[in-house]
C-alpha cells in the first residue's frame, strides 16, 4: 500500500545542493513525487512504501547536505497522487516570500581537483563552482535562489554545462552559478589608465606583474582587493603610501596551510577556522623568523592570514608562488569598491593594474575577521562567509524590526519571526559613500527577506548618521536604545541568555543617559532595561574628537589632575617631550573646561597609558594606541597597581588616580614598558572582578557578560575571564557576532522588541 507525506523545510536550504540531495535520496529509495524551491524554503511531496518514507525523512533530518542548515521541518500525511517518478520542479513565487540565503562558500576539494587537472575541461577556469561552493549572497538579486534571479542570468549555459545542470547525478545539478571557459565569466587585465592590457593569459601575466612588485586591483567575490608581494618591502611600502594607510595591518593570503605555518604559529582550532568553508581572515601569532615584510603588520604580534577561497585566488597563489598582501580596495574610511566604474575612478592612484571579470557583484561584502580565544572561535568582523546567515532566537520577534547599529564598524539588523539577519560589515559611517552602502544594504535585505519593518531601533547619540537615518523615516515608530545596554544584550542574545545579568561594557564612546560619554560601564540589566551600578570616574577629553586621535592629551590631563603644576617636574620622557606651546593651550582648556566633554571611557584610559609609555601619542587608525599597548605586554608579569572607589548617587565611581600614579612610579624606576603594560592589564582585570563581586553581593547575580570594543584585547579578555571564573562567576563573551560595535545592532533589535511588547513605543 502506498503512503504519502508533504514536507516543508525552512533554513539554509537554497544554493547548497538541497534539491539534488532530495532527488537522489528519493530515487535511491524508490520513492516518487517532487521537490521545489519556494520563497519560504523547500517543499517536498513524496510517496511510496512507508518504511522507505520513514528512512527518507530520517535521512533528511540527520544527514542533510554539508553546507545546509535546517531550522524547521513540518510534515503531514496526504493522499497519494500516483506520481510515476520523482522530479525537481520549477520554483514557485507565492505572495509570502521569505527564505534565508547562503553566504559565499570556499572552493571545494572536488572543484580544486578539476581546476588543476590538465585533462579537465575546466582546467584553470577561474570561476569554477558547484552546489558545494562558490558565490551565493553577493550575486543574488531576488529569491528564490534560481539563476534567473542572480547576476549569472546574463550567461547562457553551453550545451555541456546545461547537461550537467539538468543531470541529477552530477555535482552541478541545479548549481546556479554553473559555467565554464566557453559560456561563463571571463578575466580582463587593464592598466591604471583604463586601457586593456594585451594578455593571452591574464593569470600568468598577473603573476609576472606581482613578482615585479606591481600593485594589482583584483576583483573577487564581494569587491576588489589590492594585492602585492608580501615579501617585497618596497611594494608593501608603496601600497601603504598610496592608500594613506601608515600603520594599520594588511591581511595576507597564502596558498595553503603549510605556508601559513611557515610564518605563524597555528594550533588545531586555528587550522580548522582557517581552512573551513567560511575562510575568514584569522589573527595568528607571528613566527619570529617569518619572511614577510615588517611593513605588512608594523608593531604587531599577529598576522591576519587567510587561505584562497575562490579558484582565481588558488590559481594566482599556486602559479606565482608568492605570499600576497590581500587588503580591501578602498581609500581611507571608504567602503570596499565593488563596481568597475568606482574601481577605475577611486583606485587609479593606488593600483598599477586591474584584474577584472564580467560577473556582476550585486552586493559588496568585505572579508570576515576572526580569532581563536580561550579555545573558541570569535568573530571580530562578520561579513563574507557569515552574512547573511540568520541568528536563530529562542522566541519570535513580536513584529518586524530594523536596528540601525552604531556609527563605527556599522552593521544593521533586520528581524522577523525567530530570525535576526545581521548584515555584512558596512564600516564607519563617516562619509556619503559608506552611508549609501548602509542604505542600499538595508533595501537589499528588506527585499530578499521580505521584511517591511514597523519599528526602527537606533542609538541615542543624536549625531550618529545611523540614528539620523532612522529619524528621517516617516510614519514608522522609533525606539532609542542606549549604546552599552545594546552591547550587553547583544552578548546575551549571542549566547541565548535571558533574565538578569551583570554587564561589563568597555569601549571608546557611547552616549550616556546623562548626556556624557560613557565607556567604562558596569550594568545590571536584562532585555527590558538596565541600571548603571558602577563606572570609571569621569575625566576630560580635552579637544573632544581631537583627543581620540591624539591620546597624549588624555595622558597629560590625567597627570595634571593628579600632580598639578608639579607634573612638569616628573622625571619621565612623556613630560620631557611635551610641546610647551601645545601644553599651555591644553592647560587653558582644562582649567576653563573648553571643548572638554566628560567621559568614563575605558578605551580612552588604554590610550592614555599607551601615550604615557611613549608607545603611541597620536593614532592613525581606530584603536591603534590600545592595540600597540597590548602588543607590548609581557603576559608573564603578575604585577598590578592600586585603584580606588567612591560612592555617588548609589553608583560606584572607579578612581583611576592610584593606577596612573603606579604607572608613573614604575616609569621613573626604569621598569620595562612590557612589564608596565602587563601590570596595567592585570589591574583592569582586577577592577572588573572587584566590581562584579560588589554587584553580586547586592544583586545576587553570578552571571557576567563582557562586551564592547575594549574586549577585542585578547590579553585583557583572558585575564578577566580567568579572574571571574576563579571568583565563581559564569562568564559569557561574544562568538557569533562581534564584541565591538559590529554587534550593537543585534542588541538594539532585541531591546526594541521588548519595548514594543511592553507598549512603550
Amino acid at each position: 500500500m502506498k503512503h504519502a507525506i508533504q514536507i516543508t523545510i525552512k533554513g539554509l536550504v537554497q544554493g547548497v545542493g538541497f534539491r539534488p540531495f532530495i532527488f537522489n535520496l528519493a530515487s535511491s529509495l524508490n520513492l516518487s513525487g517532487y521537490v521545489l524551491n519556494t520563497t519560504t524554503g523547500v517543499f517536498i511531496e513524496v510517496e511510496g512504501d512507508r518504511v522507505n518514507i520513514n528512512k527518507f525523512t530520517e535521512h533528511v533530518r540527520t544527514q542533510p547536505p554539508p553546507q545546509s542548515e535546517i531550522f524547521e521541518i513540518q510534515s503531514k500525511d496526504i493522499n497519494p497522487a500516483g506520481y510515476a517518478d520523482f522530479e525537481i520542479r520549477e520554483s514557485e513565487r507565492p505572495e509570502e516570500r521569505f527564505v534565508p540565503i547562503s553566504p559565499e562558500l570556499a572552493t571545494c576539494t572536488e572543484c580544486l581537483s578539476e581546476l588543476f587537472n590538465p585533462e579537465d575541461r575546466r582546467y584553470r577556469y577561474p570561476f569554477i563552482n558547484c552546489t558545494n561552493c562558490g558565490p551565493r549572497f553577493t550575486i543574488v538579486k531576488d529569491i528564490p535562489y534560481d539563476r534567473k534571479f542572480t547576476t549569472m542570468s546574463v550567461f547562457q549555459m553551453c550545451e555541456k554545462c546545461n547537461a550537467e545542470y539538468h543531470y541529477p547525478a552530477d555535482r552541478r545539478f541545479h548549481a546556479q552559478p554553473n559555467a565554464c571557459h566557453v559560456c561563463g565569466p571571463k578575466l580582463f587585465l587593464f592598466d591604471n589608465k583604463m586601457k586593456e592590457f594585451p594578455a593571452t593569459d591574464v593569470i600568468s601575466e598577473t603573476c609576472r606583474l606581482l613578482k615585479e612588485g606591481q600593485i594589482i586591483a583584483l576583483k573577487g567575490l564581494g569587491g576588489y582587493h589590492l594585492a602585492c608581494d608580501a615579501l617585497n618591502k618596497d611594494a608593501v611600502s608603496k601600497l601603504r603610501a598610496r592608500k594613506f594607510r601608515e600603520y594599520k595591518p594588511f591581511a595576507i593570503m597564502v596558498k595553503d596551510i603549510n605556508t601559513a605555518r611557515d610564518i605563524c604559529f597555528i594550533d588545531e582550532k586555528e587550522e580548522q577556522l582557517l581552512s573551513g568553508v567560511k575562510r575568514p581572515i584569522v589573527l595568528l601569532k607571528k613566527r619570529p623568523d617569518a619572511p614577510v615584510s615588517e611593513e605588512v603588520a608594523p608593531n604587531q604580534k599577529y598576522f591576519g592570514i587567510m587561505l584562497p577561497y575562490t579558484s582565481l585566488h588558488h590559481l594566482l597563489l599556486a602559479e606565482s608562488g608568492l605570499i600576497l598582501v590581500m587588503t580591501s580596495a578602498n581609500t581611507s574610511s571608504e567602503p570596499i569598491v565593488f563596481k568597475e566604474k568606482d574601481a577605475f575612478d577611486r583606485l587609479c592612484n593606488i593600483t598599477d593594474y586591474y584584474v577584472i571579470h564580467n560577473r556582476e557583484i550585486h552586493i559588496r561584502t568585505d572579508d570576515s575577521v576572526c580569532r581563536v580565544e580561550l579555545g573558541k572561535d570569535v568573530v571580530l568582523r562578520r561579513s563574507r562567509g557569515y552574512a547573511p546567515h540568520p541568528l536563530l532566537m529562542k522566541h519570535p520577534f513580536a513584529e518586524q524590526i530594523l536596528a540601525c547599529g552604531a556609527e563605527l564598524k556599522n552593521t544593521f539588523c533586520l528581524a522577523r519571526g525567530r530570525y535576526a539577519f545581521l548584515s555584512h560589515h558596512i564600516g564607519d559611517l563617516e562619509n556619503l559613500e559608506t552611508l549609501s552602502s548602509f542604505e542600499n544594504g538595508i533595501e537589499h535585505f528588506k527585499r530578499i527577506f521580505n521584511i517591511e519593518p514597523s519599528l526602527i531601533a537606533c542609538d541615542l547619540h543624536p549625531e550618529y548618521l545611523s540614528a539620523k537615518y532612522a529619524h528621517s523615516l516617516i510614519n514608522i515608530r522609533k525606539a532609542g536604545v542606549q549604546h552599552h545596554h545594546a552591547h550587553i544584550v547583544s552578548c546575551m542574545a549571542d549566547n541565548g541568555l535571558e533574565g538578569d545579568i551583570i554587564g561589563v561594557s568597555f569601549d571608546g564612546t557611547g552616549y550616556g543617559l546623562d548626556g556624557k560619554i560613557w565607556g567604562g560601564e558596569f550594568l545590571v540589566c536584562n532585555y527590558n532595561g538596565f541600571q548603571r551600578a558602577a563606572h570609571f570616574e569621569y575625566f576630560q577629553l580635552n579637544g573632544g574628537e581631537k583627543a581620540i586621535k591624539e591620546p597624549w592629551r588624555i595622558a597629560a590631563s590625567f597627570l595634571y589632575k593628579i600632580y598639578g603644576d608639579d607634573m612638569m617636574n616628573l622625571d619621565i620622557d612623556f613630560v620631557r617631550s611635551l610641546d610647551i606651546n601645545k601644553w599651555q593651550i591644553l592647560q587653558h582648556m582644562i582649567a576653563r573646561e573648553i571643548n572638554s566633554p566628560l567621559t568614563s571611557s575605558a578605551g580612552r584610559v588604554f590610550d592614555a597609558v599607551s601615550a604615557l609609555l611613549g608607545i603611541r601619542k597620536e593614532i592613525y587608525y581606530e584603536g591603534q594606541a590600545a592595540i600597540e599597548l597590548e602588543m607590548k605586554a609581557d603576559s608573564s608579569d603578575n604585577g598590578r597597581y592600586e585603584f580606588d572607589c567612591k560612592e555617588h548617587d548609589g553608583k560606584t565611581a572607579i578612581v583611576l588616580d592610584p593606577l596612573i600614579r603606579g604607572v608613573v612610579t614604575d616609569i621613573v624606576k626604569g621598569v620595562a614598558v612590557n612589564a608596565i603594560s602587563a601590570r596595567f592589564h592585570n589591574t583592569i582585570a582586577d577592577i572588573v572582578s572587584a566590581m562584579c563581586l560588589k554587584i553580586k553581593k547586592h544583586a545576587g547575580i553570578n552571571r557576567v557578560a563582557l562586551s564592547g570594543g575594549v574586549f577585542q584585547n585578547s590579553l585583557l579578555m583572558e585575564k578577566t575571564s580567568i579572574l571571574l571564573d576563579e571568583n565563581g562567576f559564569k562568564v559569557y563573551t561574544h562568538h557569533r557576532v562581534p564584541t565591538n560595535d559590529g554587534g550593537i545592532s543585534l542588541g538594539q533589535a532585541v531591546i526594541a522588541n521588548e519595548i514594543a511588547k511592553a507598549g512603550k513605543v
